[in-house]
């Protein structure tokens, strides 16, 4: 029952790589493109992903530039980024639009950190349902005939072995996280 093993492994691979690109958003002290990931722009009555209509660059540790590939976007651009929940200040010259990156506070640098041990804590929950789904999918196996009980019980060990190290990849991510948010 080798396919309840690798379609397990593989959800469990996209929950830990979910958990990256929601990290990749939450902010630190340092400039990085991978903030704007999840900011839409009202780009001509529809609603754009900002790397879409623009060319986000990081120059400096604190600075980021972004360039409208359209001058008339300027201005949604920046409402898009006021709006949004990363709390940063852009200006514009009427060309490109500047962000600087101000330093975190210690109380919004444990605040991340918080958020991020949610985000990881949910993906661990994630992780575990996805074992339990697999355990169920081995019994319903076991009863139908299709596989031995040696064959099931080796498969549930095996669903444990991924689910543990899945778990520890998690709290791999998190540590480093948590390191980069922390940090000044």
């Amino acid at each position: 029952m080798h396919s309840v093993i690798s379609s397990s492994e593989e959800r469990m691979k996209k929950t830990a790589a979910n958990l990256k690109d929601e990290f990749a958003s939450l902010r630190t002290g340092r400039a990085s493109a991978a903030l704007f990931d999840k900011i839409k722009v009202d780009c001509y009555g529809d609603k754009s992903p900002l790397n879409q209509v623009a060319n986000i660059s990081v120059p400096e540790a604190r600075l980021i530039v972004i360039q409208p590939w359209d001058k008339g976007l300027i201005g949604e651009i920046e409402k898009a980024i006021r709006s949004s929940e990363l709390s940063l200040n852009p200006s514009n010259d009427g060309k490109v639009i500047r962000i600087a990156i101000p330093p975190l506070t210690e109380e919004r640098r444990k605040e991340l950190a918080k958020i991020a041990r949610n985000h990881a804590e949910q993906s661990r929950v994630a992780v575990r349902n996805i074992r339990r789904d697999g355990n169920d999918e081995l019994k319903k196996s076991l009863k139908a005939g299709e596989i031995t009980e040696d064959e099931e019980s080796r498969d549930a060990e095996e669903l444990q072995k991924l689910t543990n190290s899945y778990i520890e990849k998690i709290g791999g991510i998190l540590n480093e996280k948590e390191r980069e948010i922390l940090e000044d």
